[in-house]
């Protein structure tokens, strides 16, 4: 059976769980309307399906490669990324100012998750092309805009964003790239990149790279970082592909997955770049894609996740050891709860995509902030779940699941990388206790206010379910009420399971919602109860881990680890 787009998951979710209808009763979005909507879904699912789908596999077994200095994408990968950019999928939420869609976050993320499920190693070049786009809205000059946004866009030419260098990793302050002024407006770039994405390839006619490097008199650590503009072709007076700049890529890098995706290491030698933002303000500007990329990489996990429940579901169906192993009551376990994480994961991304399109909308403090403290979470758990699940998938396939010709192990390796990049998921945890919980707790405070306001409610007509999903809020309250108190130390230290438990209790409201809107004894209902019941519990002993604190940890010494 070949992978099918969630498109009535997506649908359920927005109309119900998730509601985009307020989102679409701002002026700004007010072109997102219901068929709108059903339109834009079913055909972007239609191309994933039927386009994409087919290239996953080839893109795995013949990974992109250098030649001569260019890099050659996998078999079929042209062809399909032409599809995606015929199709404007590039600029679904881009400025139509500049040739975009203009329409909510909510609409890209669920085109990105598709396009994930279908094939993550070519979904990745939108993706970043998506970053840049929103990073030059924001911070570009209008003379950088006006020339590149419309191929951009249009998918013509397509972005990419260079951080990390050899020595650096997530220490970004630590960068040696140094950007000299040319005195006629442009800058020289001079350093070494790692890890970068799609760094080069030829289902495009020029790469753009926004490279973060050092003026002359920048400070040292990350405040003294200024971003630059700097494309492998510089653009001629009629802002066509032009002169080659003086950069290259080094060499690819050999990955345990997502094989069709070329990851360079690039060399910039004096390459001509042009300033993004105001000087020694690069990383403001470089965190405006970090942050667009940060939910994509989740609703990543959660793509790839979908596609190895399908595959397992259909292997499960099909294998036969006395029955079909889909009655043995613990591929069932697996299956369910699969499905279930997937369910609660995608909801998670959708309500942060959702209040990113009501802060842009209303301006509201509130909404932005509510956005804020999701991202981290759509981001971790996402991609935690999506790596659990397609583990999960190799399972049910048994022994076969580790020969790579069923496939199942290509979405265990592709969906690695998600917790890695994009700011590793410990970062991610990180950065909710520390950044996201400088107002106290206000915006956490606030979200866990609504769940357990709609688990009173629910007690008139799910009442185990509904006690259940108010109890663990009730519980994660008082734990946030605790950490706000504590020392950075000791918050970190129990970064990681409170951020698993806020999913946790997340995914369970969402759930709770469903099983309202569905009914009672309704499939959705069901899937709750699966999830509140087996999957929710798992909160209390993730709060338990957080409140332990960092001296334990602290006390087992460097030596004692290696006895």
């Amino acid at each position: 059976m070949p992978y099918r787009s969630p498109v009535s998951e997506i649908r359920f979710i927005l109309d119900h769980v998730v509601p985009l209808a307020p989102v679409s009763a701002t002026e700004r979005y007010a072109e997102a309307t219901p068929d709108m909507v059903e339109a834009i879904l079913t055909e972007a699912g239609r191309m994933c399906d039927e386009i994409i789908a087919p290239t996953n596999r080839d893109g795995d077994l013949t990974p992109a490669r250098l030649e001569n200095g260019v890099v050659r994408s996998s078999p079929g990968f042209k062809e399909a990324f032409a599809a995606i950019a015929e199709g404007g999928w590039v600029g679904i939420a881009a400025d139509p100012e500049y040739g975009g869609m203009g329409l909510p976050q909510a609409i890209n993320v669920s085109v990105n998750d598709m396009l994930s499920g279908a094939n993550l190693a070519l979904q990745l070049n939108p993706l970043l092309t998506q970053g840049q786009i929103e990073a030059l809205e924001s911070h570009a000059s209008d003379e950088i805009k006006a020339l590149y946004l419309p191929k951009l866009t249009s998918g013509e030419w397509s972005g990419t964003m260079n951080l990390t260098e050899p020595q650096a990793g997530s220490d970004v302050g630590a960068l040696r790239t140094k950007a000299e002024p040319n005195g006629d407006g442009t800058y020289a770039v001079s350093g070494q990149k790692i890890f970068i994405t799609w760094g080069d390839n030829d289902c495009v006619s020029n790469v753009c790279h926004l490279v973060l490097a050092r003026l002359p008199d920048g400070a040292p650590g990350t405040k003294g970082i200024s971003l630059f503009m700097v494309p492998k072709l510089i653009p001629d007076e009629n802002g066509n592909p032009g002169v080659a700049n003086s950069l290259k890529v080094v060499s690819l890098e050999h990955k345990l997955g997502i094989h069709g995706s070329p990851t360079c290491v690039m060399s910039f030698e004096g390459a001509t770049g042009w300033l993004v933002g105001e000087p020694h303000k690069g990383m403001a500007a470089m965190f405006t894609m970090m942050n667009n990329a940060r939910l994509n990489v989740g609703v990543q996990g959660i793509g790839v996740a979908e596609a190895a429940y399908q595959k397992a579901l259909e292997y499960a169906q099909d294998r036969v050891q006395f029955t079909p192993i889909i009655e043995h009551a613990d591929v069932r376990r697996m299956l369910a709860t699969m499905k279930a994480d997937i369910f609660a994961a995608r909801s998670i991304a959708l309500a942060c995509a959702v209040a990113l399109d009501m802060g842009h909308a209303t301006g509201e403090a509130d909404w932005k902030a509510r956005a804020a403290l999701l991202t981290p979470i759509a981001k971790a758990f996402g991609t935690d779940m999506g790596i659990w699940a397609a583990g999960e998938g190799v399972q049910i396939h048994g022994g076969m699941g580790f020969i790579e010709e069923t496939g199942a192990a290509q979405y265990l390796r592709d969906a690695r990388i998600t917790a890695i990049y994009e700011g590793t998921n410990g970062i991610q945890a990180m950065d909710l206790v520390g950044r996201k919980m400088m107002d106290g707790g206000k915006a956490a405070m606030a979200l866990l206010q609504e769940v357990e306001d709609e688990a009173k409610a629910a007690r008139a007509t799910l009442p185990d379910l509904a006690e259940d999903v108010w109890a663990a809020a009730e519980s994660l309250r008082e734990s946030t009420e605790w950490l706000v108190e504590q020392d950075m130390q000791d918050r970190f230290a129990g970064a990681a399971p409170y951020l698993r438990a806020f999913a946790r209790v997340l995914g369970a409201h969402y759930h709770l919602r469903a099983a309202i809107a569905a009914g009672e004894g309704s499939a959705r209902a069901k899937l709750a109860a699966v999830y509140i019941r087996r999957l929710l519990p798992q909160y209390a002993a993730a709060l338990a881990e957080a409140k332990d604190g960092a001296q334990p940890l602290y006390d087992l010494t460097v030596e004692d680890m290696g006895a």
